[in-house]
C-alpha cells in the first residue's frame, strides 16, 4: 500500500539592504527557514556565492538530510536485527561541480562511526547499512550515488 506524505516550510528572504536586486552584490543571501512548531534555520548561500559563512547553506543541509536520513534508517534496521546501537556519528561530505550558471551534486559520502553494545559481524554490518540506505527516503530521492564507508565500534 503506498502512502503519500507532506512536508511545509517557509522561506523567507532577509536581505533586501534597501536596493532589494538592483544589482548582483547588492543584496544579501540571508534567509530563515521555518516550519509549524519548529525553531528557524538561518540560512544564507554558500560564502563562494557571496552568502554568510556562519549560516547554513542549501547544500550543506541537502548533505545533513542525506546524513541524518541514512542514520535513522540505520538504526530501524539494528532494532529489526537485534543490533544495539549505543551512539552514531557521521562526517559526511558531498561534492558539488559548478557548471556556467547551474550545478549539481556529483556524489555524497556518509561516514558512520557506529558503537554497539556486542561485536557485529562485518558481513551484517555492511548488510544492514545497505539496507538502510535502501530505506532511506531522501538518497532515493536524488539522482547521485550516496556511499557509505561505515566504521563499527564496540562499546558500552
Amino acid at each position: 500500500m503506498n502512502h503519500e506524505h507532506h512536508y511545509s516550510v517557509d522561506v523567507a528572504w532577509l536581505g533586501n539592504r534597501g536596493t532589494g536586486t538592483s544589482g548582483y552584490r547588492a543584496y544579501g543571501r540571508q534567509s530563515a527557514v521555518t516550519a509549524a512548531g519548529k525553531h528557524p534555520i538561518d540560512a544564507s548561500a554558500d560564502r563562494t556565492f557571496h552568502g554568510d559563512a556562519d549560516r547554513w547553506n542549501p547544500e550543506e543541509l541537502l548533505l545533513a538530510a542525506l546524513s541524518e536520513c541514512h542514520m535513522l534508517s540505520f538504526l530501524h534496521v539494528a532494532v529489526q536485527h537485534g543490533v544495539v546501537v549505543t551512539d552514531y556519528t557521521d562526517s559526511a561530505t558531498g561534492t558539488m561541480v559548478q557548471e556556467g550558471d547551474g550545478g549539481h551534486f556529483t556524489s555524497a559520502v556518509l561516514r558512520p562511526v557506529v558503537t554497539v553494545a556486542a561485536p557485529v559481524d562485518d558481513e551484517l554490518f555492511t548488510r544492514m547499512h545497505h539496507e538502510a540506505a535502501g530505506k532511506c527516503f531522501i538518497a532515493n530521492s536524488v539522482n547521485f550515488p550516496v556511499t557509505h564507508e561505515p566504521r563499527a565500534v564496540v562499546g558500552g
